[in-house]
């Protein structure tokens, strides 16, 4: 917890009260009933005493679980690093600030509140939580929520029964869902339908994808959950928790801008770790059925600055394990989960090379679809507008895109709105063109546009398996996978808006994280000191400003005395070095050039190249755009059937539960080991192994 208000803090902190009441309604379960909150501690980490909300603060005071007056800034001459307190309550706030208790179902709740003193960011948050307060109660399964998460009201028990029934399952992670708002007035704001679009189709293609495959790029911190055993290090240090922890003293003076921005993700470099813990074979897990929902930004300049943190984390974040996927070879994993893993790396390497050009990918396809309608024959307007719209159009592309890198690079998105608005406007202006411009295509080629010849309906070198098979692919696949996972709303809800934002994505987004890779902070925090070392001017009555000035006439004279000796011997005035922060500051910049450069260059060479071969050619003939629309095309393709591998895995597993419930004396689950299924005869639950 930051500073978020007592709106988001009660919204999540009812949500959990109300998954332990859910726990504790169990009552057929060999773990959980009645007394099953006293297996629960909830713990809340403020991130800096001065930064917290005083109404938060009112709200846990309410609950009873806060007390103001106590906290002391030392004890006995010892500077105090966090304030802890703990108490059991059963009185919750709901979003309302209504208060709820014992008569709505809410059971004793065990907290722990520790309020640290300074603001020493998320990963020393989370330090106190799994070095502190977890070496203390040795927990089984770690959930952790952001502040501002509503988790659904069963979705912490579906998380921790992921742990439960298998135990190679050491981290897992729910669906985040975007906040919509009353009646679903939100997604008139096309900022949060395309973000709508954008969860819901990584939670119905990618999350399962990397499920099946056993290793999921980035279990979010808003709604996940580690098995604690499974992050310990081991006996000389080294483990997922020593290198997560890494990023806290990384950003320093040893801190590299790769390693920087890596560790701007660095929950994704702990899903690697435990992925590829050496001699274990721990997996991560997608739960469907665990849900929660969050606010996503609705305003360009904070959804800019969140994204160029996430952007930036994910790409280097993604090269460090992809440059490191042997670690995989020394671990415990199976030779079969070996094999998926390794074709998911090959997945991840085509999606980081799709990322890396897709500005100029962009361009391209504007160009040659756009520029499609340059031909006489195929003019929708007549008189040549055709190609004068396609001219003004390309101009201006090419124009925006150069402006966004200037925009970029010296201006913050909260101080250039406007600017970075209006070039998204741009944006979905071209987008908006490029797709009646394919739409076009299609209805011309098959009423004989070309020549007067009509297209065939047939698969193979032609317009049509080249531009509507690929295309349509693609949105079909969209479509086919969201009616299969009975969530198909967002398509007709938020896929224009998403598809008309796409090129911003790509052109705003992408350019502003790269021109920014030598920010390696998280944009919201940090304090801003005023120098007090020449004193003050205080303004009193009217335009009078009372000033100190030198009252004897000795101190005047000897000032002007050593000012005349100073310039008479002209004494070498110390040049004060460079502080380690401005070296620091100016090799992040110098790589930040180099790396911009780099994809600048890259990017423009393969778009220079592309259009020098294939110039206006048809679409038929350009062997440049068949790839590419294939291409995409085969990704989607490729992440439907991992998602539909996921669903048929989730029906085997509810077949499996389902005998288990009817006949558990005599039916023997086959895909747990040996150890497991006498466990299971016996009625005894790992989750109790160990465990007081």
């Amino acid at each position: 917890m930051y500073n978020e208000d007592e709106m988001n803090f009660t919204r999540t902190m009812h949500g959990v009260m109300r998954n332990i009441a859910h726990f504790c309604s169990r009552s057929k379960s060999r773990v959980w009933g009645k007394d099953g909150w006293q297996k629960i501690v909830v713990c809340i980490v403020a991130d800096g005493r001065k930064k917290v909300h005083p109404r938060v603060l009112d709200a846990l005071a309410a609950m009873g679980v806060y007390q103001a007056g106590i906290a002391k800034n030392s004890v006995n001459g010892r500077e105090v690093k966090a304030h802890v307190y703990e108490y059991t309550t059963q009185v919750s706030l709901d979003s309302d600030l209504k208060f709820k208790g014992a008569e709505k179902g809410i059971v004793p709740v065990q907290m722990i509140f520790c309020l640290k003193e300074q603001n020493a960011k998320k990963l020393n948050s989370h330090r106190w939580f799994f070095n502190a307060f977890g070496a203390t109660l040795n927990p089984n399964v770690c959930i952790l929520l952001d502040v501002g998460t509503r988790p659904g009201h069963d979705s912490l028990y579906h998380l921790w029964k992921a742990f439960d029934t298998d135990s190679n399952v050491g981290g897992a992670c729910g669906e985040i869902k975007a906040m919509k708002g009353k009646g679903w007035m939100g997604l008139f704001n096309p900022l949060v339908a395309s973000q709508n679009f954008e969860y819901k189709m990584s939670n119905i293609l990618d999350k399962p994808l990397e499920s099946v495959f056993g290793y999921i790029t980035v279990l979010p911190g808003a709604l996940s959950a580690y098995r604690y055993h499974a992050l310990q290090n081991d006996e000389s240090g080294h483990g997922p928790l020593s290198q997560y922890f890494k990023g806290e003293t990384l950003r320093g003076k040893d801190a590299d801008v790769f390693t920087a921005n890596m560790y701007l993700a660095e929950d994704r470099i702990l899903c690697w770790e435990l992925v590829a813990k050496k001699n274990e074979r721990w997996v991560l897990k997608y739960v469907r059925s665990a849900t929660g929902e969050t606010d996503v930004p609705d305003a360009v300049p904070e959804f800019v600055s969140q994204r160029r943190r996430w952007l930036n984390g994910a790409f280097f974040a993604a090269i460090f394990s992809l440059a490191h996927f042997k670690q995989i070879w020394v671990t415990d994993h199976t030779y079969i989960r070996k094999v998926l893993l390794h074709i998911e790396f090959i997945y991840q390497f085509f999606s980081l090379l799709f990322t890396f050009f897709s500005l100029a990918n962009f361009y391209l396809t504007f160009y040659f679809i756009a520029g499609s309608l340059s031909d006489p024959k195929m003019d929708p307007f007549g008189k040549g507008w055709g190609g004068r719209i396609f001219t003004i159009l390309r101009f201006m592309c090419v124009l925006l895109i150069c402006t966004q890198f200037i925009l970029c690079m010296g201006n913050r998105p909260q101080g250039a709105k406007r600017m970075f608005m209006s070039s998204m406007i741009a944006y979905s202006v071209i987008m908006a063109y490029t797709t009646f411009c394919s739409f076009y295509i299609v209805i011309k080629s098959f009423s004989g546009g070309f020549g007067g010849q009509k297209t065939e309906i047939k698969i193979g070198d032609n317009i049509f398996t080249n531009l509507i098979v690929s295309t349509g692919s693609t949105i079909g696949v969209y479509f086919l996978m969201s009616f299969l996972y009975f969530d198909p709303w967002h398509m007709f809800t938020s896929a224009l808006q998403y598809f008309m934002m796409l090129p911003s994505y790509i052109c705003t987004l992408q350019v502003y994280a790269f021109c920014n890779t030598h920010d390696v902070s998280w944009g919201t925090k940090g304090d801003n000191a005023v120098s007090v070392d020449l004193g003050a001017a205080v303004g009193s009555k009217g335009d009078t400003v009372e000033l100190e000035m030198p009252s004897e006439q000795l101190d005047i004279d000897s000032g002007y005395d050593d000012a005349l000796r100073n310039l008479r011997d002209r004494l070498e005035v110390p040049v004060e070095p460079m502080t380690e922060g401005q070296i620091k500051e100016d090799y992040y910049r110098a790589v930040r050039t180099y790396v911009v450069v780099v994809w600048m260059v890259a990017n423009a060479i393969l778009a220079m190249t592309v259009t020098e071969v294939y110039g206006l050619t048809g679409i038929g003939g350009n062997f440049y755009l068949k790839i590419l629309l294939w291409s995409v095309a085969a990704l989607a393709v490729f992440r439907a059937l991992g998602s539909s591998a996921y669903l048929v895995l989730q029906a085997i597993h509810s077949f499996v539960e389902g005998r288990m419930k009817l006949d558990p004396k005599t039916f023997t689950d086959t895909f747990q080991p040996p150890w497991k299924r006498k466990l299971r005869l016996t009625g005894v639950s790992q989750s109790n192994l160990g465990r007081p």
